[in-house]
């Protein structure tokens, strides 16, 4: 039987890290104290580490950065539009002056 996935909130993974970032006990201990997999923990540690202020932020929420990305294809579609549209009238005015 499958078991059921644990979900954790942002807090409770930021106090796990800091509980393994203190050094008192390793890792692996702290883990198994939390009832964790020291690999998540481990993964947690370095999902703070890099970037803080984006760490655990939720299913579906975008970080700045895929934010952005979306922003940017839109726009690029957007300009991709309009200069194909711009080259068909430009392609049509032509054809009729001859």
């Amino acid at each position: 039987m499958a078991t059921k996935r644990q979900r954790h909130t942002r807090e409770y993974k930021i106090e796990a890290v800091r509980l393994a970032s203190r050094g008192d006990k390793p890792v692996s201990v702290v883990a198994d104290e939390l009832g964790i997999r020291p690999d998540a923990l481990y993964r947690w540690k370095r999902e703070l580490q890099v970037e803080p202020a984006e760490a655990f932020r939720g299913n579906g929420v975008l970080r700045s950065i895929d934010e952005e990305n979306a922003r940017l294809r839109r726009e690029l579609k957007r300009v991709t539009d309009e200069r194909d549209f711009l080259k068909k009238t430009a392609a049509y005015f032509a054809k009729e002056s001859k």
